[in-house]
């Protein structure tokens, strides 16, 4: 037999009895996305932090492509979570700002999503962690009964995650269409206007807190933390904040465990480190920084967990490690948890303006590293990505063709991500307050008339009546405005704002 003959005879043999891994490996990798929350450039020590240290994260980046200009893409996490999913800027989409803990579910089933695409493609589909993208019609979800639509319906096949945030009820895990650990005899109820029931408010009974609001966090107590918004039953359902870290963390894992065949999709969004952090016994006290400091910590355990998982498994080498968090950070979110105090000289958003809320780039520019052994050649990279880019770039990497309305804001940057090019967007468009242009190293603010600072978080939310120009290569702290010395440029990047602006995605 010819050589030929021979390489078609394996080629056929290995089609017919399942045995063609390094083929598929390389077209379909095992994917993870690790989302932390509010997370910001400054806070991991691959990325500059000297008041704690962060050496799992640290490992993916020397392992990997460390992203110097990645962003979310807008300054809170509904907003850039839809946008991840969907491959659509939030803006375009009314209803999409933070959502409280009882709102209907607002992505379309209808849509092609990143699940969904990768579920097309073959993969094995979960989210695990923070959802925050509302649960069922309008009106809201039934607590006590099928809670759909969800994730389970926008391309997951698995799902275990809160409904919103950790500082809004309701206070439990959802696994799939079901809440976990609830009774009929104990239906839950939520309300985020009139109180309800007869569970005591941080603002009536402060003396059953052991972690203080500094604002707005006043109202049900649940495990001696008052939260945003009422609740009452459900009280075998109820999440135990201590252990939130290791809930997630294992269900995490238990999925890469129950589909080594690959490939799979895991989207892991920790709850770490959002308010309120309280963090598990074993991470206390391991920073200077407080909970916050601690609660980046345990963060980083939870990545550690996952890359230790696939290493046990030799899962390492085909699957592609994505780590970034969903906006820049915050200090003070609404608990009197000593972040401010115990901050020091620690810098969440490294050398950048502003935080979580923000125009400025602090807002948005977040930790991105990529690994994939033998895929991507570590090192940094300062290509302009953003994390609404991932659905057209893994649809490209895994040979899946969209339809254009699929990839409105979504743009194909798989080279860049892979190391392969320094070329990522050539804008991309930052939501907060007001919206953002960035073309290279230049970023336009569009003139606004609101609060120039969040008085609450003690925020710069740079928001001026006038148009706002930097050079962020030059001045990464966005200190000098130089509209009026490039009045040019700054009107020709109003109107490809308005010109991206004005088109629409469906």
């Amino acid at each position: 037999m010819t050589n030929t003959g021979l390489r078609y005879l394996t080629v056929f043999a290995a089609a017919l009895f399942g045995w063609a891994p390094m083929a598929f490996a390389q077209d379909k990798p095992n994917i993870v996305l690790i989302m932390t929350d509010d997370l910001g450039y400054g806070d991991v020590s691959a990325y500059g932090a000297t008041a704690l240290r962060t050496p799992h994260i640290d490992r993916l980046a020397k392992e990997g492509l460390r992203f110097t200009d990645a962003h979310s893409s807008a300054a809170t996490c509904t907003p850039s979570r839809y946008a991840l999913l969907t491959g659509e800027y939030a803006w375009r989409k009314p209803g999409t700002g933070v959502l409280p803990g009882n709102a209907a579910l607002i992505i379309d089933p209808r849509r092609t999503t990143l699940p969904a695409m990768l579920r097309r493609a073959g993969y094995s589909t979960a989210v695990v962690g923070k959802w925050h993208l509302g649960l069922g019609p309008q009106g809201g979800p039934d607590w006590n009964g099928e809670i759909t639509p969800g994730p389970n319906d926008v391309g997951f096949d698995y799902s275990f995650i809160m409904a919103a945030t950790g500082d809004r009820v309701p206070t439990i895990y959802i696994e799939n269409h079901r809440d976990v650990g609830g009774q009929a005899a104990d239906p839950i109820s939520v309300s985020y206007g009139t109180p309800i029931g007869d569970w005591p408010t941080g603002k009536d009974h402060p003396e059953l807190l052991k972690m203080h609001p500094s604002h707005r966090h006043d109202q049900t107590i649940v495990n001696g933390i008052s939260r945003i918004g009422y609740m009452t039953g459900g009280r075998g359902a109820l999440w135990k904040d201590e252990d939130m870290a290791d809930a997630f963390t294992s269900k995490a894992v238990s999925f890469i465990e129950a589909h080594t065949g690959g490939p799979f999709f895991l989207y892991f969004a920790t709850h770490d480190p959002h308010v309120p952090r309280v963090p598990h016994p074993r991470f206390v006290g391991k920073t200077s920084l407080g909970p916050r400091g601690d609660a980046i910590v345990e963060a980083d355990w939870s990545a550690g967990e996952i890359l230790k998982t696939l290493d046990r498994l030799n899962l390492t080498r085909n699957t592609l490690v994505i780590f970034t968090s969903d906006n820049g950070p915050v200090v003070d979110d609404g608990y009197k948890d000593d972040a401010v105090a115990k901050l020091g000289s620690h810098q969440p958003a490294g050398l950048f303006r502003g935080g979580k809320y923000s125009n400025f780039e602090g807002g948005t520019r977040v930790p991105f590293i990529v690994r994939w052994p033998n895929h991507v050649r570590a090192g940094t990279s300062d290509a302009l990505l953003c994390q609404i880019d991932l659905l057209a770039s893994l649809a490209k990497m895994t040979h899946m063709s969209l339809a254009p309305s699929d990839l409105f804001d979504s743009t194909d940057v798989l080279s860049a991500l892979l190391g392969k090019s320094k070329m990522g967007r050539t804008d991309l468009v930052e939501e907060a307050g007001a919206l953002s242009l960035r073309q290279g190293n230049w970023k336009y603010i569009e003139p606004n008339n609101q609060q120039k600072i969040n008085k609450e978080t003690n925020t710069e939310l740079g928001n001026e009546s006038v148009p706002q120009l930097y050079d962020v290569g030059s001045d990464p702290g966005e200190t000098r405005n130089v509209a009026s010395s490039h009045p040019d440029r700054a009107a020709a990047m109003a109107r490809v704002l308005d010109q991206i602006r004005a088109r629409s995605a469906r």
